[in-house]
């Protein structure tokens, strides 16, 4: 008997990465998923593994988050497909390269708003009666380091992500009566963006891991993936508002970031 039995989450950005580490743990665990993900190819991928490897339920939903309309058609996918919604996951996002704050395109300010902001905020109102049916509610939305530490040439990107948090906040506050719990994941580990990324900066990368207390960068499903089953599960039921760095320390003393900028 898995933790999340019965239980349908829908996770979106579930086609690779942090998010594919999530739908894994959460499969596990015995929920059934809706994979959402922009990557039709990517989010095939991710319910064929979940199918042959825990034998849960699993349906994809190709989905632009930027999109108001499907985001809902998402969200309602899970009643649809599994007759319930109790974990919605709100994980997307498109990389849009780095920039100083300067010459920070304001296109760019405005997509990583409704990327990080707005798509969450669209999900969380259309999942919300379906979330409060049960008692059984969870709403994890990954947010991240790059804000608490202000990371450079990313500004789009922390002033989303600490807005995220901030907005699951006030959510968890309103709608802790109603027994669905709201809290905020900053993962440290080795997605696609982030390889990316030390691909191109392998020197910053060495001394990223160096640098973390626990001297590894984590796996998106046995590290980041276990901890969002746990949110997702009855064992957290008393647990909202809150944000868990699950990054093996690294947030104590901060990180260095500082990919090459021109």
């Amino acid at each position: 008997m898995g933790k999340l039995d019965g239980r349908v989450a829908v996770i979106t950005g579930a086609g690779m990465g942090i998010g594919r580490g999530v739908a894994g743990a959460m499969a596990r665990e015995g929920a059934n998923i809706v994979v959402s993900d922009i990557d039709e190819q990517a989010g095939a991928d991710t319910v064929r593994w979940l199918t042959e490897e825990w034998g849960v339920g699993a349906k994809f939903i190709r989905a632009d988050v930027t999109d108001r309309e499907q985001v809902h058609a998402m969200v309602d996918a899970g009643t649809e497909e599994f007759g319930r919604l109790d974990i919605l996951v709100n994980n997307a996002w498109r990389p849009l390269g780095y920039a100083r704050f300067e010459k920070t395109a304001e296109e760019n300010m405005r997509i990583g708003f409704d990327m990080g902001v707005m798509s969450a905020f669209w999900a969380m109102q259309r999942a919300f009666p379906a979330l409060a049916e049960h008692g059984t509610g969870r709403v994890i939305n990954m947010c991240s380091l790059n804000g608490v530490n202000a990371h450079m040439y990313s500004v789009y990107y922390n002033a989303a992500k600490e807005a995220l948090r901030s907005m699951t906040r006030t959510v968890a506050r309103e709608w802790a009566p109603k027994q669905v719990c709201c809290n905020v994941i900053c993962p440290g580990a080795k997605s696609a963006a982030y390889q990316r990324v030390a691909d191109a900066n392998p020197q910053m990368a060495a001394g990223q891991e160096a640098a973390n207390p626990m001297g590894r960068i984590g796996d998106p499903l046995d590290d980041i993936g276990t901890v969002a089953a746990f949110l997702a599960s009855d064992d957290s039921r008393y647990l909202t508002g809150n944000t868990l760095f699950v990054d093996g320390g690294s947030h104590i003393n901060g990180v260095q970031w500082a990919p090459r900028v021109d």
